[in-house]
């Protein structure tokens, strides 16, 4: 069976740091796997290689048995893949519908010109548009803040605005690059069970993230990376026993 996403022995540099080298790893459909490891060890380098923001070097990027590396980061939308960012990027004076409603575009046809023409058509695409981006923010429970300027909600909302702006696209496959940064302890319970859910609702799950009572809690496979080598990739209980994870996480034993 061919690999829901496959990353072949993707490599990147930049000038003389060697960002990622030879990385290598399947996604399973319907699965929710993290890429962990220490400051600087390739993490999002590896996110960008995958969603296009990025091209490899070396190595290869296959999603559904299509090759997509190389291809830009609309290009690879397309293909069903949708991302959030490690610093959230909200457009400044929309409100938080209008920033969901730019995620959910992506499967318009309506383009500047039908919309200056005002064709019917058009107009009932455009209300399909505002209904999904609505129906979007009802499932991750931010619908009343709709109207907000998105920008000047607290930053937990503006994160929330960011995953709906995400899956309005209905993704295949949803990439979350450290969701739960800047969260409290309930915010980020709060999102352990929202993350399931999208696994519950059909979207295949990759995320990179440092709280590991969150990859522990709701990961079914860890991947992870020491200065851009994969150097484990298992269960959460496996990984969490290996030696080498343990020495890059914890140091060298001193007894």
């Amino acid at each position: 069976m061919t690999p829901f996403l496959q990353v072949s022995g993707v490599s990147k540099r930049f000038g003389g740091v060697q960002a990622v080298s030879g990385v290598s790893f399947e996604l399973r459909r319907g699965m929710i796997k993290a890429v962990i490891g220490p400051n600087g060890a390739g993490k999002t380098t590896l996110f960008n290689m995958v969603s296009g923001f990025s091209s490899p070097d070396r190595g290869t990027v296959s999603f559904g048995g299509r090759p997509i590396h190389g291809l830009p980061p609309h290009q690879v939308a397309r293909h069903g893949i949708s991302r959030t960012f490690q610093n959230i990027r909200l457009f400044e004076h929309l409100t938080a519908l209008e920033n969901v409603m730019v995620g959910r575009h992506l499967r318009s046809r309506a383009g500047f010109l039908a919309g200056m023409l005002d064709l019917g058509w058009a107009r009932r695409e455009a209300a399909g548009v505002r209904e999904r981006a609505l129906e979007t923010m009802a499932f991750l429970g931010i619908e009343a803040l709709a109207d907000a300027e998105a920008t000047s909600l607290a930053y937990g909302q503006q994160r929330a605005v960011e995953l709906a702006r995400a899956l309005a696209s209905e993704p295949e496959l949803l990439l979350l690059d450290e969701p739960a940064a800047g969260l409290n302890m309930r915010e980020t319970r709060d999102l352990a069970g929202l993350i399931t859910r999208i696994r519950d609702r059909g979207v295949t799950v990759l995320l990179v993230e440092h709280d590991m009572s969150l990859v522990m809690g709701i990961c079914d496979e860890v991947l992870v990376l020491s200065y851009g080598e994969k150097i484990a990739e298992a269960d959460p209980a496996t990984v969490q026993k290996d030696p080498q994870v343990v020495k890059v996480y914890l140091g060298e034993d001193e007894c």
